[in-house]
């Protein structure tokens, strides 16, 4: 009965996909609901997924010459006031600090939404001279936005993320960081994450506040909506005028800095759920898996079992690979259920006649499909089919979205799609925001981005008709 409980504890995706991801998130132990009202607690299991993300991350920025610093988590008002789009952008979401112990402060000042503003501040006395660029930084910290509706990882009042800030001499310098930065989290959503995503530039309604063109990698969650799943902007000279960041160039004279900005925030965990989790519980991709071997000793109460199921640990840790040995006092079937739940990508299955045969059972999370091996062989064997599995689970996410991207030449056939079917539609667009808002309020619909392989699919604008510009990548989104 207990292990029928444990899987019974999940909601079916099909029945309820919301629910379905609460119960996943709760079960397997990634999070907890705390008393400060819109935040939560990051639980070891979820915690040890991110702090893989930064890891795999981190690595990867400081190939591209990016070095991290940390700024305050504090922004005077007054700082914050002086990009006029910026402020604008965040002002309904922006947490106060009015007294500093019992005392009023004489200026406000917000917790972070973003560092834009404390980059500047700071970019501003630290360059002087073209000497002085490129600066490519970045930090780790968590900002404070508040939101109304906030879900796990989704959208809640504090999260963990990244932010990289930098600063060029030449235009081209900066366009070529946004796009390179783009790029960077593409390649690791699809060699790390196993989620193929879609690269592209926002629309001026969807763009960051502040900056001159947004570029983002949209994913497809299961249930056919998008998640954004990281950003990169480029500032222009926008802030650096309103900041007056300047340098001397080669002929001495004065210039203005251009920026940039980019991020991947704690949301891209709830990515990895949604995008490969199942009825079960959690897939987790191997690359990205804190635990991708489970040893499950069966039966180990009886002589040299648990003996082989650790030694069983240490070779394969020897091996390169993160293991553990579920040695609790649970039932195997229970065991079983647990680790499915956790989305662990292999269990190794081993008891006395395993022993006795000098064979074990490897179970694959990702299909289910169970091998029998010799201990010997065991090493061997599963270096082969982590890659194997990752390879696999990419591919399975790319199916998913191509087979949930559609194509509309017309207002009719758009609004059919997306009456009848989830997922992203590829449509013609004129350029005019009246006409994104239109079909945003009558459809519940967004531009999730106009992509960098444009196709003409038609001459005319999905929904007024007029001559189209862009083809862009239409969806309902988290």
């Amino acid at each position: 009965m207990a292990e029928k409980k444990l899987v019974e504890a999940i909601t079916s995706m099909n029945e309820d996909f919301a629910q379905w991801y609460t119960d996943v998130v709760k079960k397997a132990e990634l999070i907890d609901y705390s008393n400060v009202k819109g935040c939560m607690v990051i639980k070891p299991a979820g915690y040890a997924l991110w702090e893989n993300i930064q890891k795999e991350l981190d690595r990867r920025f400081k190939e591209t010459g990016v070095e991290n610093v940390y700024m305050p988590m504090f922004i005077p008002e007054s700082l914050l006031q002086k990009e006029k789009d910026h402020v604008e952008g965040f002002a309904p979401e922006v947490a106060w600090v009015t007294h500093g112990g019992l005392n009023p402060l004489q200026e406000r000042m917000c917790v972070r939404p973003t560092s834009e503003t404390l980059f500047c501040d700071f970019y501003k006395g630290d360059i002087h001279s073209y000497r002085d660029l490129p600066k490519v930084y970045n930090q780790w910290c968590s900002v404070v936005r508040w939101e109304k509706e906030t879900r796990p990882f989704l959208r809640s009042r504090e999260f963990l993320w990244q932010e990289g800030h930098t600063a060029h001499a030449t235009e081209e310098e900066a366009v070529a960081r946004t796009e390179q930065m783009l790029n960077v989290y593409a390649d690791f959503c699809s060699e790390v994450l196993a989620i193929p995503v879609v690269k592209g530039r926002k629309t001026d309604k969807e763009k960051f506040a502040g900056a001159e063109a947004t570029y983002t990698i949209e994913a497809l969650m299961h249930d056919g909506k998008a998640l954004q799943s990281g950003t990169s902007h480029n500032f222009g000279t926008g802030f650096a005028e309103a900041f007056g960041i300047q340098y001397t160039d080669k002929e001495n004279k004065l210039q203005y800095v251009h920026q940039t900005s980019w991020g991947v925030s704690t949301r891209i965990i709830g990515a990895i759920i949604m995008v490969h989790g199942d009825d079960s519980g959690l897939v987790l991709p191997p690359m990205i898996a804190p635990t991708q071997v489970m040893v499950v000793p069966i039966l180990q109460k009886k002589e040299g079992v648990l003996e082989k199921a650790d030694e069983i640990k240490n070779k394969l840790i020897a091996s390169g690979f993160r293991v553990k040995v579920d040695d609790s006092d649970k039932s195997p079937g229970f065991k079983f259920a647990e680790q499915e739940m956790r989305g662990i990508p292999v269990r190794v299955e081993i008891g006395p006649k395993d022993i006795e045969n000098g064979t074990c059972i490897i179970c694959r999370r990702d299909n289910g499909e169970k091998i029998e091996v010799k201990i010997d062989e065991l090493s061997a064997k599963i270096s082969e089919l982590l890659p194997t599995i990752q390879k696999d689970m990419l591919e399975r996410a790319k199916k998913h979205l191509e087979e949930h991207t559609y194509v509309a030449k017309d207002k009719e056939e758009f609004k059919k799609v997306f009456s009848e079917k989830s997922g992203f539609v590829k449509a013609m667009w004129c350029g005019c925001q009246e006409c994104e808002e239109k079909i945003k309020e009558e459809m519940s619909v967004t531009s999730r981005c106009m992509p960098f392989e444009q196709e003409n699919i038609s001459d005319e604008c999905v929904y007024c008709g007029k001559p189209a510009t862009k083809m862009v990548y239409w969806g309902r989104a988290y």
